[in-house]
């Protein structure tokens, strides 16, 4: 009777090159989904061009924005003149320091972003920015 010697019993082996695989698909699939969380509250425009602007770090912030008909939205809900001061209010209420982001279509009409700055310095809402695109560089 013949004996098998312990060597040339089969071990198990973990698979390296598969679960190298796996590892780069859950990376990526983890990056692809944080930079979709990334949340833009605002509605699409086409925003000015400023020489003078300044990125700044994103901050929780309610935003308005004003597009090229004039129509006003706060995050991404249309409202009306009336309704954008009472909801600005009871989050004014709620938050003391409340932080607004005022972005707009470059070719909005001009008193439409005034009554929306003008309606945000009556409620006392200090804490406002201007959405911006960098200038393009000079030929």
């Amino acid at each position: 009777m013949r004996v098998p010697a312990p060597s040339t019993r089969r071990r198990a082996r973990i698979e390296i090159i598969p679960l190298i695989d796996i590892m780069f698909f859950l990376l990526a699939t983890f990056v692809m989904v944080s930079l979709s969380m990334i949340k833009n509250q605002g509605i699409p425009v086409s925003l000015p061009s400023a020489a003078s602007g300044v990125p700044q770090e994103p901050i929780p912030a309610a935003t308005v924005t004003i597009t090229e008909r004039g129509e006003v939205y706060l995050d991404q809900e249309a409202v009306s003149a009336e309704s954008l001061k009472a909801r600005l209010h009871a989050r004014k209420t709620a938050e003391p320091d409340l932080r607004v982001v005022v972005h707009g279509d470059e070719r909005t009409l001009f008193g439409s972003a005034i009554r929306v700055l003008d309606d945000l310095r009556v409620l006392g809402i200090t804490k406002i920015v201007v959405q911006t695109r960098p200038a393009p560089e000079p030929r």
